[in-house]
Order: structure tokens, then C-alpha cells, then sequence
């Protein structure tokens, strides 16, 4: 039987930092980048970017929300089968995605 344990940090009231722990962060942010040791962690290259995929175990969370759609739209999504919600997420981060390549197309 697996057990799946959650824990959730409240950001907002996190323990104080100790004055050990604050000289440790210190020390290392006084160190300079060439003193960091990348031995163990390979370039990414633009091989590796044209290769690479989404973790398949990437799940985004999601919100519950209400939307005001057509009737005709609806009815067209809904006469398609099961997981009309499923389709309309995927219509709109589609648009999404489009939107933001073509952003940063313009910025470049």
C-alpha cells in the first residue's frame, strides 16, 4: 500500500533564520561564480533543447472558474463526446502558447 505524505509551507511565516544559517548564506553569496564547481552538471547545448520534451509527469494545477460561452459553441464542444471542459482548456492554452511564441518573436 503506498502513502502519499503532503506537507505545505506557509511562506508567509516561515522559522527565522539563524544567525549561523544567515553567515552561511553570506559566505556564499561572497563567493564569485567562477568558484562553482559545474563538473557534475553537462552543458545544455541547443541539441539538448531541440530534444527535450515536457516532464510527462507534469500535471498544471487547475481552478475552478466561470465562463460565459455561445450556446452554439457549447453545444458544438459538448456534441463532440465526453471531456468538453478537457477540450476547452486545450483550445485556450493552445491560443496561449500561439500568443506567447509570437511575443517573444517581437521581443527578439
Amino acid at each position: 500500500m503506498n502513502k502519499i505524505v503532503r506537507y505545505e509551507v506557509d511562506l508567509g511565516s516561515l522559522p527565522p533564520l539563524t544567525e549561523e544559517r544567515k553567515a552561511e548564506l553570506r559566505a556564499l553569496a561572497d563567493r564569485p561564480d567562477s568558484e562553482i564547481d559545474y563538473s557534475d552538471i553537462p552543458p545544455l547545448t541547443e541539441k539538448f533543447w531541440l530534444n527535450a520534451v515536457r516532464n510527462p509527469f507534469y500535471k498544471p494545477t487547475k481552478t475552478s472558474t466561470t465562463v460565459r460561452v455561445d450556446s452554439d459553441v457549447l453545444a458544438w464542444l459538448k456534441g463532440q463526446g465526453k471531456g468538453y471542459q478537457t477540450r476547452i482548456n486545450a483550445i485556450l492554452r493552445e491560443a496561449m502558447l500561439r500568443s506567447l511564441r509570437h511575443k517573444e518573436r517581437e521581443q527578439s
